[in-house]
């Protein structure tokens, strides 16, 4: 099949105005400021405050956050995942264990979580060691989820190849039967939740000009209570 020159030069042009459309791209952000006289001293009442302000904007699901891993040949690797938890201990999330993330937290038990709450201009984020939840921890909250949720954690091999979405619907649709006559599933031991436990945590107020508000707060030492707090250029 040929093509004329017309429509290689009209393809040329399509592609070059699409590059220029995203690379003018930009939000002068005015929303709000972060100031040291403003800011908590401490980085999880801070976090506290902020989460907060995204449950009274009603933002969709504020909970969602990049989570990143390094697999074992130093690869990074990353996905949206779910918070479903944080205290003074840490920041909870709940996966399968033998799904890549998995893995690689078992291999390199380190992570990165980043929270984007665009409506506010802000962005979390957030470094630390990760560790399993404890068992009753994973169970607890296994046993809060629908049904169809715990189900679906026998039924998916997570992260593995699969020949095609009549698998997980099979799958599904097994568990379903064996399931049908209680509501009492247990929990996969494959399937649980981490904990990130962290010792850097940044918080970033967009501001007009490219001028970001970044307060980055620093653990002294591991697992002290004191953290230092220093500002950041944009």
């Amino acid at each position: 099949m040929t093509h004329s020159p017309h429509s290689t030069e009209k393809h040329s042009s399509e592609v070059s105005s699409s590059k220029s459309s995203v690379a003018d791209l930009r939000k002068d952000y005015r929303a709000a400021t972060l100031e040291e006289s403003e800011a908590s001293s401490d980085p999880f009442e801070q976090f506290e405050r902020w989460w907060q302000d995204t449950l009274n904007a009603e933002i969709s699901e504020p909970n969602g956050m990049t989570l990143a891993t390094v697999g074992v040949d130093g690869r990074p690797s990353a996905r949206i995942v779910l918070l479903k938890g944080f205290d003074r201990s840490g920041f909870n999330f709940f996966t399968n264990y033998d799904s890549r993330k998995g893995q690689e937290l078992e291999h390199r038990p380190y992570g990165a979580i980043v929270f984007w709450w665009e409506p506010l201009e802000r962005q979390v984020r957030i470094e630390g060691r990760v560790e399993r939840l404890s068992a009753e921890e994973s169970d607890v909250y296994y046993s809060r989820r629908p049904k169809g949720s715990r189900l679906g954690a026998w039924a998916s091999p997570q992260s593995q190849v699969i020949e095609g979405r009549r698998i997980l619907e099979e799958n599904q649709a097994k568990f379903e039967s064996q399931y049908r006559h209680t509501d009492e599933v247990q929990r996969p031991s494959c399937w649980g939740g981490f904990r990130l436990i962290p010792d850097r945590m940044e918080f970033w107020q967009g501001r007009s000009s490219r001028l970001h508000d970044r307060l980055c707060y620093t653990r002294v030492a591991e697992a002290s209570p004191t953290w230092s707090r220093v500002r950041l250029a944009p």
